[in-house]
């Protein structure tokens, strides 16, 4: 067997990592119109987003180590995900970027979180990091009071009981309540996903991989990522390997979701890994930068690889979140307010009050609308391309007048033919259109994004002094799709407990290739469902 072009098998049904750049929200959004937002509380202006699978948090990120740049104002997002273990993520990432950095010095944090995010097998270092990470987040999901206390820039008063319940489980299984490898056995599940995924290829794996990358990804855009890096991460799935390659050897538990699979007429939950096993994590940081430098070539060869300059971003990116970590008071310290060359002193440390993220209920998008509070509230709206299917007239009803619509394109889906990808940009235009946007007039042209405003507004007139006129910024959902064939014997894990498994959206189909939500609660109607499990494996039930 072999898998066809174009099948779009190989991004699996749930998204760990973006497939576009990070983008500076604030650039992405209209002015600042202090008589209309203004924060009557504060005296300060809002910015309020919607983001439909952003996945990693990279373009929060993004937005608030650029805040500099722009007026100030309060930053409030709304992050809207299908699966509960995407929250639990951006909880993990945020906590390790706003960690004390007197705990955990800032190259330590990097590399942590290269791994973690980006990784398949972690040193047991970091393992030992999650595990307590994890432990200290199940202890407080479920108290909102020292949730509060502890993480002010979090809220999680949109979800569901029973959600939250869940994401307290993803937490406790990140913590290891079921010890031992056996648990999730991350290596032999990346074997099979590929086996399944290339058939008769697989033994020319090597070759397939090369094509991929020359042929595809170079092609598009990803020149930097270099062979030798993106073989390894096809063959065992570490993307950034920071010290010896014996030292990863411990299952990355955050990359496990669960899905309901019928096996004999019956509902058996599964425990697996269910992301992308084509791309790779190089896109989201790896292939711009603020410093040129690191995009130079020598001899038509660029000089630094796709993890290099990831490493680089990563690093400027978590020294310039430490300020949002910082308390108000210190700001007459001189550690801390510090003068340029002419002896000015810079912005003063932005209070980490000035941002919250809020995760809405899974499954909520086409109801937001029917909430006062949600009605017109959004300056921009972000839609990852595994989302799309979700852009209707309901949500665009939840979007301010002269608001932006910004839409992440499949420009990095290896699987993809050419003229697929052009159904799918049109494919955007329409729902676009329906939703009542129309195209930016102005906006630069891109592979990788698609931007409209609501229509009646006047054309936007400001530019990201942070982005060139090169290649856009970066976002980060990659749309991982559904493989129709059974999943082989060895892909699963029995699951028990209490997360409620994932299970693909309906997504819309585009020119014969369907792309689309993933990793969704299960619904009964949803045909994509009907998948045969083994009974059993030779790894014992998880116990949650």
């Amino acid at each position: 067997m072999t898998t066809p072009a174009g099948s779009g098998t190989g991004f699996g049904s749930v998204s760990w990592w973006g497939l576009s750049p990070a983008v500076d929200l604030q650039a992405e959004s209209p002015p600042v119109d202090p008589d209309s937002q203004a924060d009557t509380e504060h005296g300060t202006p809002e910015l309020n987003v919607l983001l439909l699978g952003s996945v990693d948090g990279r373009h929060l990120l993004r937005t608030l180590t650029r805040a500099a740049l722009w007026p100030r104002r309060r930053f409030r997002f709304y992050v809207l995900e299908n699966n509960m273990e995407a929250v639990a993520r951006h909880m993990l990432i945020f906590s390790l970027a706003l960690e004390d950095p007197e705990k955990m010095g800032l190259q330590e944090r990097s590399e942590t979180f290269l791994e973690v995010w980006g990784n398949a097998l972690l040193r047991p270092s970091v393992a030992a990091f999650v595990r307590t990470q994890a432990g200290r987040l199940a202890r407080l999901v479920p108290e909102p009071d020292r949730l509060a206390e502890q993480l002010p820039w979090l809220s999680l008063g949109a979800l569901k009981f029973r959600e939250r319940d869940a994401l307290e489980a993803v937490f406790r299984f990140w913590a290891g309540g079921e010890k031992g490898p056996e648990a999730f056995p991350m290596s032999r599940l990346w074997d099979s996903r590929l086996r399944h995924y290339l058939g008769s290829r697989y033994d020319a794996r090597r070759g397939v991989s090369d094509w991929d990358l020359h042929m595809k990804l170079h092609d598009r855009g990803a020149r930097v990522i270099h062979t030798s890096e993106f073989r390894r991460w096809r063959d065992t799935g570490v993307a950034f390997e920071l010290r010896d390659s014996s030292a990863y050897h411990v299952p990355n538990r955050t990359l496990a979701s669960g899905r309901l699979l019928s096996h004999r007429g019956e509902r058996v939950a599964a425990r697996g890994y269910w992301g992308d096993i084509v791309t790779g994590p190089f896109v989201a940081f790896g292939i711009e930068a603020d410093d040129e430098t690191l995009l130079k070539t020598s001899n038509g060869q660029p000089i630094k690889t796709a993890g290099e300059i990831t490493q680089h971003n990563v690093t400027e990116l978590f020294r310039e979140m430490a300020a949002w970590g910082r308390p108000r008071a210190t700001q007459g310290d001189p550690a801390q307010v510090q003068g340029d060359a002419d002896g000015s002193p810079e912005p003063a440390a932005p209070v980490p009050e000035s941002f919250t993220v809020h995760f809405l209920s899974l499954g909520s998008a086409q109801t937001l609308h029917h909430k006062s509070c949600y009605k017109g509230r959004f300056q921009l709206l972000y839609v990852a391309c595994g989302m799309v299917h979700l852009l209707s007239p309901e949500l665009g009803a939840c979007v301010a007048p002269g608001g932006r619509l910004i839409v992440e394109l499949a420009q990095f889906l290896v699987d993809l033919r050419q003229e697929q990808l052009q159904g799918f940009s049109t494919r955007v235009g329409e729902l676009a259109q329906a939703a009542g946007f129309a195209p930016q007039p102005g906006a630069r042209r891109s592979q990788t994004f698609a931007r409209f405003y609501k229509a009646g507004d006047s054309a936007p007139s400001h530019k990201d002094p942070a982005v060139g006129s090169g290649t856009p910024p970066p976002e980060v959902l990659a749309p991982p799709l559904e493989a129709t064939n059974p999943p082989p014997e060895d892909l699963t894990q029995p699951l028990e407990g209490g997360i409620p498994p994932s299970e693909p959206l309906k997504r819309p189909s585009v020119s014969g290739f369907t792309v689309g939500g993933f990793g969704s609660t299960h619904r009964e109607s949803d045909p994509q469902t009907r998948e045969s499990v083994p009974p059993e494996t030779n790894s014992p039930i998880p116990n949650f």
